[in-house]
């Protein structure tokens, strides 16, 4: 898992998702949070230029296709909650603590 969340990994992959305009402009805009940071949909809205599509930008968060890769895990709501998740919360939260050093790695068999 820890693979997954390493920044020079990630920038190194050709992705080439399907999606509308509007949901590959916020998928690009996942990937310029840092790990270990969180922002909302209202401030991913403003930051790609939107600043009302807060619920348009929760539903391209949704429709995000690697969890992983494109770090949607890092959008919460408003009021501090984590909000929904696709793969579900206890994902979400696991993910966000494994960013941040809370949680020992995964360990793999080999």
């Amino acid at each position: 898992m820890r693979q997954a969340f390493d920044p020079a990994r990630n920038r190194a992959l050709a992705l080439d998702l399907q999606g509308t305009p509007f949901q590959r402009r916020v998928w690009s805009e996942l990937l310029q949070i840092p790990r270990g940071a969180t922002t909302t949909y209202g401030g991913l809205a403003a930051r790609i230029g939107a600043p009302t599509a807060s619920r348009a930008v929760g539903s391209a968060v949704g429709a995000n296709p690697v969890c992983f890769v494109v770090p949607c895990h890092r959008v919460g709501r408003g009021d501090g909650t984590l909000g929904g998740y696709a793969w579900g919360p206890a994902m979400k939260a696991a993910m966000l603590a494994e960013e941040l050093g809370l949680t020992p790695p995964a360990r793999t068999r080999g």
